[in-house]
């Protein structure tokens, strides 16, 4: 009893420090939710080998039958971490953080503490130090949109062109709304740039090229 209250506790810890890291970056799954996760994947896999030893007389119990199940349902709560908007997908990494404290849960009830304390120090080092390496490198690209109010008609776009490509940021495509009562252009560019870069020089430029009444940079899932 004192060593299934030890693995229980071990694996609420390990939990809450993997939730510890996604409430920092402001992810709906934080503490409490990777912590219950742990631990119900731990109490599964205790259950699993409890189960046959009293009731079926197998000296190892059979720690397959519910683990299997736990790793089928895990998916549901991880499919529930991910917000789906216009196409995209947000909150991968949380999902399959949600799967990884699960099968660290597990492998706590199994015993396996050394190698549950070094996934938990593996996924710590994924989520924080690669983070780091994609920001100093700049890498990944995201879908922004650029949202134009300008005065007058605008039909020539190259003078957009030109900004984007002397701030390395690359046009997908773009959309032109015309109010002739008002004298006034609306424009939208879809650009990618990368994650990390600092796009507020681009958008000074940007407003420079016509008289601008407004402008907003948003990402592509807001609109």
């Amino acid at each position: 009893m004192t060593n299934s209250m030890f693995r229980l506790v071990l694996s609420m810890l390990l939990g809450m420090i993997v939730g510890a890291e996604r409430k920092r970056k402001g992810q709906i799954a934080g503490i409490r939710t990777f912590a219950l996760i742990s631990m119900g994947a731990c109490l599964a896999m205790l259950l699993s080998i409890y189960v046959p030893q009293v009731y079926l007389g197998l000296k190892n119990g059979d720690p397959g039958r519910i683990a299997a199940q736990v790793i089928t349902g895990i998916g549901f709560l991880g499919g529930g971490a991910m917000i789906h908007m216009k196409g995209a997908v947000r909150g991968l990494t949380t999902a399959a953080g949600i799967w990884m404290t699960a099968i660290i849960g597990m492998a706590v009830g199994i015993g396996m503490y050394f190698i549950s304390i070094g996934a938990t120090i593996l996924i710590l080092l994924t989520l924080v130090a690669f983070e780091q390496y994609e920001k100093k490198r700049k890498l990944g690209q995201e879908s922004k949109v650029i949202n134009l109010t300008v005065n007058g008609i605008v039909r020539d776009l190259s003078a957009y062109h030109r900004v984007f490509n002397e701030h390395k940021i690359h046009l997908s495509t773009f959309f032109i709304e015309y109010n002739y009562e008002k004298d006034e252009t609306e424009l939208d560019f879809v650009v990618l740039a990368h994650a990390y870069s600092n796009l507020l020089p681009m958008l000074d430029c940007i407003s420079r090229v016509q008289p601008t009444k407004k402008l907003t940079l948003s990402s592509q899932l807001d609109i």
